[in-house]
């Protein structure tokens, strides 16, 4: 579709690279599906309507303003967390940032709150929420800092262990945090990470009896196995997808000379290429094919997400529709769509649509092994402009999962699918399979089978 212009852009040209892969993650096909190259321009707009909306006309055309959304989280929290000491129950939480790799800061996640915390950071539980709800407590954690050296974490000393047993952890974790300064109102907002509260760097914290997990624990303390092994063997024992994650990111696995610290938007986006990319090569491509077209569908938070499965062999498609005044299309009068693909023999390049690729490949290939079935899969969401703000790729993950444990509609041939489609997308079919390599592969490339 086309995407109206400013007049006036400003645009940063970013070489992107993860300097982590070759060293951390030893398959080279992991390393190749991860593999970023090139250069992504950012754009944005000079001129800013916030300042003539204030948050009260809506002019942005969003139902409700995520900067007041974010101010009402904060002042209820600050309320709380107003001086140099911090007691609450960490749900377990951990977070280790990428700015400045490879000194990087890292530290715990604590809300101003004792109890039962595990829903602050648990999105597999976070499938029927409100958005409000969602931003709410995760703005409650406040993050503590310290600086460490991602290769040299071992160096940080006590701090370091202490946040190795928290992300370790299977249940909230009294903590008690001093902070070198107070919290202040930076929030951090990321595109593949939930949002968070406030920062601060730390003097010095302490956890109470933490109840480690036994599964994650044996993978801490085997230093032969590798990461990609460790991180599919605790999948298939049934650990959640996030505290796998949360454990690769503290340096949890891998053979002892390789094991560093991992920024927690890559961790996220790592597991979930690696599951999905391992039960791919080694289970789905030697199931038998499904023998119908099958469509699933669930919403959530305003978005929509469709899942299409084709009775051919292994092909993954994910494309996203963005409506005006969603959280990654400012622009108020046209819909921006995008998306991107895999074919049989897998991918050689970073997704351009980032980390929910691999978090929607994740949920798909988990159901074609329950299903001891293979096909050719095309997923297309619809964001809404109810999505206001980004929450994480956690939500795509937990979306698809959800359309994909309903029971689907089936179709005998594809034209029937698409008028199906053509009745509950609001985005026209043309849109789609202007876009779509797999759906104009079906409807417009002759194959060799029907010259026989």
């Amino acid at each position: 579709m086309k995407i109206e212009k400013s007049k006036k852009k400003f645009v940063k040209k970013v070489k992107r690279k993860i300097p982590w892969i070759d060293g951390l993650i030893e398959d080279y096909r992991d390393a190749l599906d991860l593999n970023i190259i090139g250069k992504v321009k950012f754009r944005t707009s000079e001129r800013s309507i916030c300042i003539y909306c204030r948050g009260i006309r809506k002019l942005c055309g969003k139902p409700k303003c995520p900067i007041m959304m974010k101010f009402y989280s904060y002042i209820n929290v600050k309320k709380l967390i107003s001086n140099l000491e911090l007691e609450g129950s960490s749900p377990p939480g951990v977070f280790i940032g990428r700015y400045g790799y490879p000194y990087v800061y890292a530290g715990p996640l604590i809300p101003p709150i004792l109890g039962d915390t595990h829903l602050y950071d648990y999105p597999e539980k976070w499938i029927e929420m409100k958005m409000e709800d969602i931003i709410d407590f995760r703005f409650k954690l406040v993050r503590g800092k310290f600086l460490v050296n991602v290769k040299k974490f071992e160096e940080a000393g006590r701090r370091i262990q202490l946040t190795q047993e928290l992300a370790l952890a299977t249940s909230p974790v009294e903590t008690e945090a001093y902070f070198k300064k107070p919290p202040g109102k930076i929030f951090l907002i990321d595109a593949d990470v939930q949002p968070m509260g406030p920062s601060a760097p730390l003097k010095k914290f302490d956890i109470i009896n933490p109840k480690i997990d036994h599964k994650l624990e044996k993978a801490y303390y085997d230093f032969d196995l590798k990461a990609a092994d460790a991180i599919i063997n605790l999948f298939h024992e049934r650990i959640p997808v996030t505290r796998i994650q949360r454990a690769f990111s503290v340096g949890a696995f891998g053979l002892r000379r390789n094991r560093k610290l991992v920024p927690t938007r890559w961790s996220i986006t790592a597991v979930d290429s690696t599951i999905s990319r391992r039960i791919r090569d080694e289970i789905v491509k030697k199931n038998p094919l499904i023998n119908e077209y099958r469509v699933f569908e669930a919403n959530m938070l305003g978005n929509r997400f469709t899942v299409i499965m084709f009775p051919e062999k292994w092909s993954y498609e994910l494309i996203e529709a963005w409506y005006p005044g969603t959280a990654w299309n400012p622009n108020r009068r046209f819909i921006s769509i995008g998306g991107d693909f895999e074919p049989y023999e897998g991918r050689k390049t970073y997704a351009k649509i980032g980390g929910c690729y691999y978090a929607a490949r994740l949920a798909t290939v988990e159901y074609l092994e329950r299903e001891g079935r293979q096909a050719s899969v095309l997923i297309l969401r619809e964001s809404y402009p109810e999505y206001i703000l980004p929450l994480g790729v956690w939500l795509v993950r937990e979306c698809v999962r959800k359309a994909l444990a309903s029971r689907p509609l089936k179709f005998d041939d594809l034209n029937e699918v698409l008028e199906h489609l053509s009745r509950r997308l609001k985005v026209n079919m043309k849109y789609w399979i202007d876009t779509s390599e797999l759906l104009k592969r079906n409807l417009f490339q002759r194959r060799i089978i029907e010259y026989v």
